[in-house]
C-alpha cells in the first residue's frame, strides 16, 4: 500500500496537503511548518518515502485504545526511520497545536487559517485500510512531496 501526501500550501506556521491511498484522494493533511533548520516539535518532515508500521506502545496508543476500543485500534500508524524525528504518527487534530511533527487528517480544509475539520470521521476511514495492508504484511509506505 501506497500513501502520498502531496503538500501544496505551506505558511508560517503550518503546511497544508492532500493524502492519496493507492493514487486515490482519501483526505486533506495538516502539518508544522516547513524548516531548513529542524526546530524540535515545530517543522514538517522531509520530503520522502519513508515506512510505516503499528505502534502499540505510548500515551497515544493508550488514548486511542481507550477512545476507539480494541475491536478498532490496533496501534498508532507509525511513520518510521525519519532523519532526525522520532515518533512520527498519523492522528487527529485539527490545527498546526495539536502536531508535534505528525501528520494530521481531515474531511475538511480551511488553507488560509491552517485548520482541517472533521478529522475524527477522516481518521476513522483512513486507519482501516492501512490496518488491514499492515496486518496482511504488505509494506505499507508514506510519500511527501512539496509542489
Amino acid at each position: 500500500m501506497e500513501l502520498k501526501v502531496v503538500r501544496y500550501n505551506s505558511k508560517a506556521d503550518y503546511t497544508d496537503g492532500l493524502l492519496f491511498v493507492n493514487n486515490k484522494f482519501e483526505c486533506y493533511t495538516l502539518e508544522d511548518e516547513a524548516r531548513t533548520v529542524k526546530v524540535y516539535g515545530e517543522t514538517c518532515i522531509p520530503d520522502g518515502t519513508y515506512n510505516i508500521e503499528l505502534r502499540t506502545v505510548g500515551g497515544f496508543n493508550t488514548k486511542y485504545l481507550n477512545k476507539f476500543g480494541g475491536e478498532f485500534h490496533k496501534g498508532m500508524l507509525w511513520i518510521k526511520d525519519v532523519p532526525n524525528f522520532e515518533y512520527i504518527l498519523i492522528h487527529i487534530g485539527n490545527t498546526d497545536e495539536d502536531t508535534a511533527g505528525c501528520l494530521l487528517v481531515g474531511s475538511t480544509a480551511d488553507k488560509d487559517k491552517g485548520f482541517i475539520g472533521a478529522s475524527t470521521g477522516a481518521y476513522k476511514a483512513l486507519y482501516p485500510k492501512v490496518r488491514a495492508a499492515l496486518y496482511n504484511n504488505e509494506k505499507v509506505t508514506i510519500t511527501y512531496k512539496t509542489m
